[in-house]
């Protein structure tokens, strides 16, 4: 059946529940080809190849049973995909891309592991993250880092990096993330897919050592709007989802939008930075496409408190003081993970309350901003996917692992991050939804270079909404490729 990888999860759906496919051929490709790739990518921490063949005749038999008149098959019937490092998945170690913890399988499924194999799919393995989920690239002390698909040299970016590099390379055709600060729709920039960051509350499923703000939500990454629509029609409870589901729901095109164009950021103040031009230029060629699209685009102005960059760190780092770390093995963080839970340590519960009640806050004064506007367009990152090793400024941006120098200024690392991704976390403490979409290269053809996108923010509930419109972008994208313009 050619390269399996290039049907999509739609596509790769089609072909099991047709017949045309079993799950074991598709179990079986994939991990060949993960076999084949992974070395020089280092998507994948561990591989659970035994389990995914016990999990693929199952979902054969199952087929079996089915086609003979028995219960139907599960939305997701015989799907590979892969959890990030972060998600529990009964019988595997959960590393927290952490060489501090103790290597112990887990007990049970975490509940987005429990939601997506209920919904029948096959787990190929956990993925590469940055030591507890802390940062905007996925390179730690416990595997070799995680790299682009487009670049090898370059970062897959961060929490959910190497799940994005093995969507992004075809070693599984779509694949679940978790957002606390950006970590889904900054590696989809990076590895050029669509990331959908779900509203807060919509799917119950997300992992975090400890979210004081309830930043943490989990969502797809995907190589198309249908592919991410599929994933969301498992994730979200049915009482929940829009009426047909989100992949139904695609067969109906956004009405006419008027959408706020914005550069500005809470981090402007303490973290000065200016966009690249290849960030610009993704920025412009968006607002081009959805002009095209029939939508209405403004200049917005948005206004952000100054004092957001200090609340946010303190609530995005509260969890790392508490996490469950014996005091010898202390020395085996990476310097930034080191250095953050030494001071949410020092911190006092009130302060964590306070800068808690503060994004409170900041929440209320965005939402009223960004209400003169159905959406909200930014760039998705503010630079291209950075070198491996950038960030901590490693001298030999990871060609060799573990890296012999691992430099210690947690801040400057912290600052880079910031001014790398400077409008992704407010969307998380204000709970919104928000959705990255790859619009521009950086080579001299589309899908030559560095792969850029546009981030659109929207209002509570307008995740559908944010799919149809990323279609719609996909749709436009594909006619001007065709066209030869």
């Amino acid at each position: 059946m050619g390269d399996i990888h290039e049907l999509g999860a739609v596509g790769l759906r089609q072909a099991l529940i047709t017949g045309r496919l079993s799950a074991t051929e598709a179990a079986e490709y994939f991990l060949t080809r993960i076999g084949q790739l992974n070395d020089g990518l280092g998507a994948f921490v561990t591989v659970t190849a035994d389990q995914a063949m016990v999990d693929a005749r199952a979902a054969d038999a199952a087929y079996l049973r089915w086609r003979g008149g028995g219960p139907g098959l599960p939305l997701l019937h015989g799907v590979p995909l892969a959890f990030k490092d972060l998600t529990d998945v009964a019988g595997v170690v959960t590393t927290h891309g952490s060489a501090a913890l103790d290597r112990k399988p887990a007990p049970e499924d975490g509940a987005l592991a429990a939601t997506l194999k209920g919904a029948g799919a096959i787990s190929l393995g956990k993925t590469q993250v940055p030591e507890f989920g802390l940062t905007a690239y996925s390179e730690n002390r416990v595997a070799p880092p995680s790299r682009n698909p487009h670049a090898l040299s370059r970062s897959s970016g961060g929490s959910s990096g190497g799940s994005a590099a093995a969507v992004a390379a075809g070693l599984v055709p779509f694949a679940p993330g978790s957002d606390g600060g950006g970590s889904i729709r900054i590696p989809a920039a990076a590895c050029g897919l669509l990331g959908l960051k779900p509203g807060r509350g919509l799917v119950p499923a997300g992992e975090s050592v400890g979210d004081a703000a309830r930043l943490v939500v989990a969502g797809p990454l995907a190589r198309s709007a249908a592919d991410a629509a599929l994933m969301m029609d498992a994730l979200v409870p049915g009482g929940v989802r829009p009426e047909g589901g989100y992949l139904a729901g695609l067969e109906e095109a956004p009405a006419p939008l008027r959408i706020g164009a914005s550069l500005d950021s809470p981090w402007s103040a303490t973290f000065p930075f200016t966009p690249e031009r290849e960030a610009l230029g993704a920025f412009a060629r968006g607002i081009d496409l959805l002009t095209d699209a029939g939508h209405s685009v403004f200049d917005a102005g948005i206004r952000y408190d100054n004092r957001y960059p200090e609340a946010f760190t303190t609530a995005w780092t509260a969890g790392v003081g508490s996490a469950r770390i014996p005091a010898q093995r202390e020395a085996l963080l990476t310097p930034l993970t080191r250095t953050f839970r030494r001071r949410a340590q020092q911190r006092s519960a009130a302060k964590v309350n306070e800068a808690v009640a503060f994004l409170r806050q900041f929440t209320h004064d965005s939402i009223v901003q960004y209400a003169q506007w159905d959406l909200v367009l930014t760039p998705s990152l503010a630079q291209t996917p950075r070198p491996v090793g950038w960030f901590t400024g490693a001298a030999t941006g990871g060609e060799h692992w573990p890296a012999p120098d691992w430099p210690g200024d947690a801040d400057e690392d912290y600052r880079k991050q910031c001014e790398f991704a400077p409008w992704s976390s407010m969307v998380n403490v204000c709970g919104l939804p928000a959705i990255t979409v790859p619009v521009h290269w950086t080579g001299p053809r589309p899908g030559t270079g560095l792969p850029m996108g546009i981030q659109l923010i929207g209002k509570p509930g307008s995740e559908l909404l944010l799919l149809r419109l990323a279609r719609q972008l996909e749709q436009q994208q594909k006619t001007v490729l065709h066209s030869g313009m």
